[in-house]
């Protein structure tokens, strides 16, 4: 309550001061597409906004690609045809499937490791318009590459989706968006969640249809030459789930706290 009053009363203060110049280039968004994750939808106040850049930024194993695939399930189960833009071809769809993505309403665009045909591409369906969501996937391209991507190409996205219905996401190891994303999340990795090993050791494998008992060799890495061997398992029989950190860098929230200078006479 305390952050909402101050807030409105630096609002009047300015606009009492110099008129409603700082609200000429505001836009609230008015429509939100659903990620498909409710915690994540009550962060940014009511899901992806509609003509305007999301940017998700995070490490490897931070969630990026569950997320990704949550969004294009709900937005196809509400008749919105989307498009994935695959810079390094490392979507996979055996796990989107499984996430209940269905493909039909799904335009996938590999593009061979080449950034500059995922930008190229990217530019062509929004432009084109007539998707209500599109994700460009960079989250396997250097940090280092994508802070280097000049600015124009974010500002004619931008430009190209406003005033429109479309979502546009784009996914990346680090921010690259900068000022052009309405909506950035950052996404961490806390801890890996791992089922205890005696359950293993107890009950049967599924794919061999044999016991486990003690003795047996757990392996993380599965090896080709003995895939219907019962001494291997997987890191799908172990893993149970990832515990996410999400954090809302764009927009910015009031916080708590006061600063004052001094002036010196």
């Amino acid at each position: 309550m305390n952050q909402a009053l101050a807030k409105a009363q630096i609002e009047a203060n300015i606009t009492n001061r110099f008129g409603s110049i700082f609200k000429i280039a505001e836009k609230a968004p008015t429509d939100f597409l659903s990620s498909g994750i409710p915690e994540i939808d009550a962060v940014t106040g009511g899901g992806l906004p509609r003509g305007a850049i999301t940017e998700i930024v995070g490490a490897a194993s931070s969630g990026r690609a569950s997320l990704l695939s949550a969004t294009l399930t709900d937005a196809i189960t509400r008749s919105e045809t989307c498009a994935l833009v695959d810079t390094s071809d490392t979507f996979d769809p055996a796990s989107a499937r499984q996430a209940g993505v269905n493909f039909n309403s799904l335009l996938w665009v590999r593009c061979g490791n080449s950034v500059e045909r995922a930008f190229k591409a990217t530019d062509f369906l929004l432009q084109s318009g007539g998707f209500g969501f599109v994700a460009l996937n960079l989250s396997d391209v250097t940090g280092n590459y994508t802070r280097r991507i000049i600015s124009s190409w974010w500002f004619r996205f931008r430009r190209a989706i406003e005033n429109t219905p479309t979502t546009f996401m784009v996914i990346s190891p680090v921010a690259c968006v900068r000022s052009c994303a309405s909506v950035i999340l950052e996404m961490r990795n806390n801890r890996a969640l791992w089922h205890t090993s005696a359950p293993f050791f107890q009950t049967k494998n599924p794919a061999a249809g044999v016991c486990l008992t003690k003795g047996c060799q757990i392996s993380l890495v599965e090896d080709p030459q003995q895939q219907h061997s019962s001494s291997f398992l997987t890191h799908a029989y172990l893993l149970r789930a990832i515990d996410v950190r999400v954090k809302l860098v764009k927009p910015t929230t009031w916080i708590e706290g006061f600063v004052r200078f001094h002036q010196p006479i």
